[in-house]
């Protein structure tokens, strides 16, 4: 019996303890509740207004322009590194003779690119092409022997064309290129009208017609983008040039650097000659100022007497040299010159310069100055925030300098609480 009744009491302690576990679990199970806070979103911080100050005209002091232009015809001169130029006087189109090629160059080059060291496509030599150099022969043309058949690449026809003055390659690369030479001409023609050389209409390819006409300032346009042309630029410095069937073939271009009669830092371009036209040469002319190379090109148009190339290139030269003697460093801007100021929550901060910029310049030119904004500070921000760059522009030139603010900008006042 008595140990009947432990049993049952043991039973009844088990059933207690197991109660109040499971009563202590259902309190530790119960979820506790905090408070829903609410906090209004901080408004943005407002950006900076910025206001760029009255910008100086930077201008190059007065100089006299020494320019030696010719008794009689017309002459230009260029400068394209400082958009410079000038011409002679009042002009009126007259017969270009070779200097035609320029355009018949740039415009093939145009269609059919040679980058680097390229060759380009294979041109077959025609009967009718082989027929012209015969033409040429007779009627006192500047050509190279080709035969029938014969293969060149377009950059040997290209080097001949402006090395030796090739008019029959004038010709073969105009069919080539365009199928026809009236549709060839029609391209030279668009081209120079979307350059804006306005009293330039070509009647061939090769300057050979007297139809052909341009002015000096008009032949400096063209020649200044065909001289940032590699392959060009490398054709027109060549003193000769070698072909398969006509061998060393040299050039007509007075004064080119390895010629007879060269003078260093003369680097082409081209010369021409008809009876109509009289004599006539386009020269480019390199040099440095201040350390940095500056390229000067000059034209000039219907010289007549003995010599007349030579003459004609020592014309060029002399405007050339004369050009470049008055081009000169410019400072168009201080270090810490202020360009700008910015604002924001009623205090505000200069916006100045990071360094100074200089530029070449020829006399009376005046230097373009703008600022750029491609960053707002926001108000708070730290002396010395970055705000964008001023550009200095003149000619081929641009020079960007970094701006930033001097003094920190107020920030605004902290904002916070419950709805």
């Amino acid at each position: 019996m008595a140990h009947a009744r432990r049993r049952r009491l043991q039973r009844r302690r088990a059933l207690v303890a197991g109660a109040a576990l499971v009563v202590v679990g259902a309190v530790v199970a119960l979820p506790t509740f905090g408070v829903l806070q609410l906090t209004r979103t901080p408004p943005p911080v407002p950006l900076a207004s910025i206001r760029p100050d009255p910008t100086p005209s930077v201008a190059v002091p007065p100089v006299p322009q020494n320019l030696p232009w010719p008794a009689s015809g017309e002459a230009a001169v260029s400068v394209p590194l400082v958009g410079f130029s000038a011409q002679s006087g009042p002009e009126q189109p007259v017969p270009v003779a070779s200097m035609t090629k320029v355009m018949t160059a740039y415009v093939v080059l145009h269609d059919h690119p040679l980058p680097g060291n390229e060759n380009g496509p294979s041109i077959t030599i025609t009967a009718a092409d082989a027929a012209n150099y015969s033409t040429d022969i007779v009627t006192d043309q500047s050509s190279v022997l080709v035969t029938t058949g014969e293969v060149l690449s377009e950059r040997q026809m290209l080097d001949a064309m402006l090395v030796h003055s090739a008019n029959n390659l004038a010709y073969a690369l105009a069919c080539w290129d365009a199928g026809t030479l009236g549709s060839f001409v029609a391209k030279m023609n668009a081209t120079a009208a979307s350059l804006g050389m306005s009293q330039t209409h070509f009647a061939d390819a090769s300057g050979y017609t007297p139809q052909s006409v341009s002015t000096a300032a008009d032949l400096l346009k063209v020649t200044a983008l065909a001289m940032d042309i590699p392959v060009f630029a490398e054709a027109v410095s060549m003193p000769d040039y070698t072909l398969p069937v006509a061998g060393m073939v040299a050039t007509y271009t007075p004064l080119l650097a390895g010629g007879t009669q060269g003078v260093a830092g003369v680097v082409g371009v081209k010369s021409g000659y008809t009876t109509a036209a009289g004599g006539g040469d386009i020269l480019a002319f390199r040099s440095t100022v201040d350390g940095e190379p500056v390229e000067a090109l000059a034209a000039v148009t219907s010289q007549q007497g003995p010599s007349v190339l030579l003459r004609c290139g020592q014309i060029d030269l002399g405007l050339a040299q004369a050009a470049l003697a008055e081009v000169q460093p410019v400072q168009a801007l201080l270090r810490d010159r202020q360009v700008a100021t910015i604002s924001a929550e009623g205090s505000s901060s200069p916006v100045v310069t990071t360094a100074p910029a200089t530029l070449l310049a020829m006399p009376g030119q005046t230097v373009t100055e703008s600022l750029v904004v491609d960053h707002h500070p926001r108000a708070g921000a730290r002396a010395g925030t970055p705000v964008g760059m001023v550009l200095c522009t003149l000619g081929q030139q641009q020079v960007a300098v970094q701006v930033r603010s001097v003094r920190r900008l107020r920030a605004p006042p902290p904002t916070h609480g419950l709805f």
